[in-house]
């Protein structure tokens, strides 16, 4: 699994959201709210929990990127609704979503180091 690029897929949510945005585009929120769909959550639910399941950097990373998709899907649902500028400034800094996506970076960075990956 390549860390460095889930930490940089889900850096891309941003852009996604304001691109649906701007086209006023609907989302997947269900499945955006889910840690389990993406290549990240697939694998800290899967081989990476067999292998580094007892690291509390694993545990931590594994909250960290579910809280980041609850994030990410108020975001969707906010777009779906129609919300724009709710879902604008959702996404800004200083939000539950910036913060979110913020702490699951750092949570996956530590993970990698403790891992050794």
């Amino acid at each position: 699994m390549d860390l460095e690029d889930a930490v940089a897929k889900h850096s891309e949510w941003k852009t996604k959201f304001r691109m649906a945005i701007s086209k006023k585009e609907a989302m997947d929120a269900t499945t955006i709210a889910r840690d389990n769909c993406c290549e990240l959550g697939k694998y800290l639910h899967g081989e990476g929990k067999s292998l580094f399941g007892n690291l509390a950097t694993h545990a931590d990373c594994v909250a960290r990127h579910a809280a980041f998709h609850i994030e990410a899907g108020k975001v969707a649902q906010a777009i779906n609704a129609k919300k724009y500028s709710e879902a604008e400034a959702m996404i800004n800094a200083g939000t539950n979503y910036s913060a979110a996506s913020s702490a699951v970076g750092v949570a996956i960075m530590k993970f990698k180091k403790e891992a050794g990956l």
